[in-house]
């Protein structure tokens, strides 16, 4: 399904806050795509917004080598102990040195919409298990049957992030087992302002690893166990597929009671940190 139908139907967006949008006619949408999860930890976080001022103010723009690539790199083995990164101007890149690598996997499959258990994704023969990586994922109360309290991608070698970064520009990251460091070689330099905010970004999903499920809103959890949706941590699939015009509709459904879904069913609607009472109720009332 092609997204550009649904986000035609998206006003015009005047400014954005934590988990809301306020639209030019003064209307406002609660953030349920969050940018496909860059904006997983909101449109404004205050660290965030520090370090690009900071960096900013240096003159730090153009693509030369400077520390902040030091610190993502730093960040990014905190966030995955024991394992390797790469750094790629973009998604592109990143499939083309895959492609070199010999994985010839195409798509990422995304751990949301896995219809069992906590396995790995599956690989063509000889090839490593690759997957997107997405944060909150393993809340314990949501963990599918067969799965366990492990953390999920532990048995796939490689990973491709999804960062809490909504910055055209910020470098695609590709996370390995070390055993496979011999397959991608370290690719360019890349903006120091770019390299700091990612950091930052990293150092804020650590910290607001801790408690991010959805234990704070029991109306949904109440209805999420009998609903059309599966819930696996903070994401909601549709058990039952929609495309097309089906997916339209419920589109525009929630657009007029004012959340705003994913442009596409191919992701997931991700719920927010913040509801209020009134916006909690509205959202179970949708999802029944």
């Amino acid at each position: 399904m092609d997204k550009t139908e649904t986000e035609r139907l998206i006003p015009r967006i005047r400014r954005a806050r934590d988990f809301r949008l306020y639209t030019e006619s003064g209307g406002r949408l609660v953030d349920l795509w969050q940018a496909g999860g860059t904006a997983i930890l909101g449109h404004t976080p205050l660290g965030l917004l520090r370090e690009l001022k900071n960096t900013a103010s240096r003159g730090l723009f153009a693509p030369l080598p400077s520390y902040p690539e030091g610190r993502l790199l730093k960040a990014l083995a905190r966030l995955f102990p024991g394992r390797e990164a790469r750094l790629f101007p973009d998604e592109a890149a990143l499939q083309s040195a895959l492609a070199s690598a010999g994985y010839t996997g195409g798509a990422f499959p995304d751990p949301v919409f896995a219809s069992e258990g906590n396995a790995a994704p599956r690989a063509a023969p000889g090839e490593p298990a690759l997957s997107r990586w997405r944060p909150f994922l393993d809340e314990p109360d949501t963990l599918l049957p067969g799965a366990t309290a492990e953390p999920w991608f532990n048995g796939v070698p490689l990973l491709v992030p999804v960062l809490p970064l909504p910055w055209p520009g910020a470098p695609s990251v590709l996370i390995f087992d070390k055993s496979l460091a011999s397959r991608f070689s370290p690719l360019g330099v890349f903006s120091p302002l770019s390299l700091a905010i990612t950091a930052r970004s990293i150092h804020d999903l650590i910290a607001a690893i801790p408690g991010r499920g959805i234990a704070a809103f029991p109306r949904l959890k109440k209805i999420l166990a009998r609903s059309g949706w599966h819930r696996r941590g903070i994401y909601l699939s549709r058990k039952e597929p929609l495309d097309g015009d089906a997916y339209t509709v419920l589109f525009r459904r929630f657009l007029d009671a004012g959340f705003l879904l994913p442009p596409t069913p191919r992701d997931p609607l991700i719920l927010p940190a913040i509801l209020s009472p009134g916006e909690e109720a509205k959202l179970a009332s949708l999802l029944i």
